[in-house]
């Protein structure tokens, strides 16, 4: 859920609640444009104390929670990562070099690929796969992942 959903939910509850979005703003401490913005799905961060806030005021929660994950997302990310090539990213290959650490020449395109474009929630619930299938601690497959992305230079900062 993003925080345009959020909005089309607290616009029904308002609705519901026969609020206009002036009275809420008053009710909430947030301005009317505010409210109007995330009801439109505009609006671009609100905060997790302000939007707590307003979401308990209309009688909405907020519950965090381990989503589902990707369904193989190993797959997915190797998918991903083999777009602009003609040879597919094996996903078994991929998984033994994350866990070995040692990169294969043959798919260091591909990988270099992945780490600057891959969304980076697919990366994780890969590695999240990977560590699960493989008994492989999750901190030692990410020491990889950033070992790989200075190797390759990879422009993308959550890297560093």
């Amino acid at each position: 859920m993003n925080l345009a959903d959020i909005g089309q939910l607290v616009h029904e509850r308002r609705q519901a609640l026969g609020l206009s979005q002036a009275r809420l703003a008053l009710m909430s401490g947030l301005s009317r444009a505010t409210i109007n913005q995330l009801e439109t799905g505009s609006l671009v961060d609100l905060g997790a104390a302000k939007l707590i806030a307003l979401l308990d005021l209309v009688g909405l929660n907020l519950d965090a929670g381990t989503r589902k994950g990707h369904a193989h997302a190993l797959q997915s990310v190797s998918q991903s990562a083999s777009v602009s090539y003609r040879t597919l990213l094996d996903p078994a290959v991929l998984a033994a070099a994350l866990v070995d650490g040692a990169l294969p020449k043959g798919i260091t395109p591909h990988v270099a690929t992945l780490l600057d474009e891959a969304p980076l929630s697919l990366i994780v619930a890969a590695v999240e796969e990977v560590a699960s299938t493989s008994s492989t601690h999750p901190k030692l497959l990410w020491k990889h992942v950033i070992h790989w992305a200075k190797d390759l230079h990879s422009p993308r900062g959550v890297w560093s």
